[in-house]
């Protein structure tokens, strides 16, 4: 007698659901361009109607059973609410709609660091020196069209726990008088500057916009790519002190994050900003800012920093997350 073939369980689904855009894979597949669909927010009313479009979409005649939700904001209770993106939704409501038998849903940059133990070597860059120690805590942070900020810490197991935080929102300090003038000229305008309202897209907007304005010229109502691109490309002063300061900006609350958790296990930087930066951020001022603590200098030179290669770490920290049993 033949045994009929043994189904193969069906795929859980990820989702990494930012302020700009959303993208959705399967975890049957590699997490790359070819496999993870990416959507504009502005495109689709909901994370539901968005999801159940991207289903449609692949032709599955079976739902997943599974699914794995990052959303760039702090998760608490039922009711999720995108701090920038005008999207929310009930966890109960969309586990319901999407007919599933579990979802999870962590923050945005929990789901990068719960990534973390799962990248190769290949999937970051060093800048600077340091050495990781194992089992030690870690950082995570990186701007994008906010500053998400999350930390790694070992568990008695042996395995990893994520810490969600909304440390980006923490009140930016300067470092010298330059950047106390940037600050104070943002703060007129929009109130309390936090590490956010700098390092962030909409961020280096308000940090051009200030050097403009100390400098007596009217900026340009320029998007954060064009600012970039400006400053990258040193056809205007203006864009070109305002990523500089961006990215030593960066530092500083990187080498915060790092004193505050004792973060020997490393700091890594994603988002979607920094790693499109490449040299520019590798030559840039970050590491030595970094490190610039005073008394605690020589702590810090001995913590690695890296930048995030991988293109979609968030779903490789999903996919971990869904491997283990349900919480």
């Amino acid at each position: 007698m033949t045994r009929p073939a043994r189904a193969e369980p069906l795929p859980g689904l990820v989702a990494d659901v930012g302020g700009t855009n959303a993208r959705f894979a399967l975890t049957d597949a590699p997490f790359d361009a070819a496999h993870v669909t990416t959507v504009k927010a502005a495109d689709h009313h909901g994370l539901g109607e968005a999801l159940a479009a991207y289903l449609a979409g692949r032709g599955r005649t079976a739902r997943p059973p599974a699914a794995a939700v990052a959303v760039a904001c702090p998760v608490a209770g039922d009711r999720v609410a995108l701090t920038n993106s005008p999207w929310s939704f009930s966890i109960a409501d969309l586990r319901a709609g999407l007919g599933l038998d579990r979802l999870e849903v962590v923050n945005d940059f929990a789901a990068i660091a719960l990534a973390i133990p799962h990248l190769a070597d290949e999937d970051s860059d060093a800048i600077g020196g340091g050495a990781a120690l194992a089992r030690a805590p870690i950082g995570v942070l990186g701007p994008g069209t906010g500053l998400g900020v999350s930390a790694l810490v070992p568990a008695r197991d042996g395995g990893w726990v994520a810490v969600a935080s909304e440390g980006g929102h923490a009140t930016m300090a300067p470092a010298d008088e330059r950047e106390s003038a940037v600050l104070s000229a943002i703060r007129r305008r929009l109130g309390h500057v936090s590490a956010e309202r700098v390092i962030s897209g909409p961020g280096l907007v308000n940090i051009y916009r200030a050097v403009a304005e100390l400098a007596g010229r009217t900026p340009e109502p320029l998007p954060p790519d064009e600012v970039t691109a400006r400053g990258l490309a040193g056809t205007c002063p203006l864009a070109a002190e305002a990523l500089a300061m961006f990215m030593v900006m960066l530092g500083t609350v990187a080498g915060n994050l790092a004193l505050t958790l004792g973060a020997k296990g490393g700091i890594f930087i994603g988002g979607g900003i920094v790693p499109r930066l490449g040299e520019a951020f590798a030559g840039s001022a970050f590491r030595e800012r970094f490190e610039d603590k005073g008394r605690f200098r020589a702590y810090l030179a001995e913590i690695p920093t890296r930048v995030i290669r991988h293109p979609f770490p968030a779903l490789v920290g999903l996919k971990a997350l869904l491997a283990e049993p349900p919480r």
